[in-house]
């Protein structure tokens, strides 16, 4: 009796080649049919600057069936078939690396510029100190512009070391780093660029630009840019007032007397902060390579002193100046060439 309730209340499954009754579950050979499904979104990244929308897009993919735990002789064939993938990979990767041109680093070419630009420091020094010392001696060291302008880099050097020696480092340090930053954006404009962002503090600054290369990395450097806007404005001043012919004395100090005492000071400071940062590792003189740097940073404070020279120095005029430069340029480059003549002369005896 009990085993017929029992048959009676769970019919039992017959073998049939037809469908399933709609009661009896399918089996586990039919549960994991392939479906289509949606496959993961790949989103493409488009690069800065360029504008691009970055729209997903469906790849055409579909999610496979699980399969069985695969047998020992399966898997192996599995690791030859990834075995054979990744060394096509790895052949495939070297071949690319064959056929990447070889490249020189920036900094071992601007090393080499470096060592050729030797010669233009040599000849611009050559020249300056040679049209100083023809100034000095038709007595421009005995002129107001000479004495006013040592006299504010004088008071400047004693101002700067004492402040170090006093309080640890130079002030004020806020009004250097003002300047440093504003020479960059100076020269960003210059070269067609735009700042972005200029943020100047205490313990250090930086601007924003989308344009970069060396005369703007190493500008604040040679560029002194308190002294050149005294010049600005004593110049567009001069429009409305003859400042050269007053004679009118601020604290027994002429007009021109300020400017170049207030020249010699903006320089000086120029000098001994310029001096003062050098060491400190900057990213300005490493970026290009510090010896490519400090050649370019010498030769173009010579030029700004040279240019100084023949402003204040009424015996130093640009005709002059650049006479003697073309001048000295002409003796070095006889020089060299009796040079490499000796040697190719001693070579041949041999």
């Amino acid at each position: 009796m009990y085993g017929r309730f029992l048959r009676w209340l769970i019919p039992i499954r017959h073998k049939s080649h037809g469908s399933h009754p709609s009661h009896v579950l399918p089996t586990t050979k039919n549960r994991f049919q392939p479906s289509r499904s949606l496959a993961p979104l790949h989103f493409p990244i488009a690069p800065k600057g360029i504008g691009l929308v970055n729209q997903p897009t469906l790849v055409g993919a579909e999610r496979q069936p699980i399969k069985p735990k695969a047998k020992p002789k399966q898997r192996a064939q599995k690791t030859k078939t990834t075995n054979r993938k990744s060394s096509r990979r790895l052949m495939l990767s070297s071949a690319v690396a064959e056929r990447e041109p070889w490249t020189i680093p920036t900094r071992w070419l601007n090393a080499i510029i470096a060592i050729f630009l030797f010669p233009v420091a040599g000849i611009l020094s050559w020249t300056f100190f040679s049209a100083f010392s023809r100034s000095t001696q038709d007595g421009f060291w005995a002129s107001e512009e000479f004495w006013f302008f040592g006299l504010g880099g004088v008071l400047w050097t004693l101002w700067f070391y004492g402040s170090i020696w006093a309080l640890g480092e130079p002030r004020p340090l806020r009004v250097y780093v003002f300047g440093h930053e504003l020479t960059h954006a100076i020269w960003v404009w210059l070269m067609g660029g735009r700042v972005r962002q200029f943020r100047v503090s205490r313990d250090g600054g930086h601007i924003l630009t989308d344009t970069h290369n060396f005369w703007i990395a190493l500008a604040p450097y040679f560029y002194p840019v308190y002294s050149i806007a005294l010049i600005v404005v004593y110049g567009v001043v001069s429009f409305f007032y003859q400042m050269n012919e007053t004679h009118v004395a601020i604290l027994w100090v002429t007009p021109l007397q300020w400017l170049f005492l207030a020249l010699g000071a903006t320089w000086a400071f120029h000098f001994t902060f310029t001096c003062w940062m050098i060491p400190k590792g900057q990213s300005d003189l490493t970026y290009h390579g510090t010896f490519f740097s400090l050649v370019i940073i010498y030769i173009m404070n010579v030029v700004v002193l040279s240019a100084f020279l023949v402003i204040a120095a009424p015996e130093v005029s640009c005709r002059s100046f650049f006479r003697e430069l073309l001048e000295n340029t002409e003796d070095f480059s006889v020089a060299v060439r009796s040079l490499l003549n000796g040697w190719l002369g001693s070579a041949n005896s041999f």
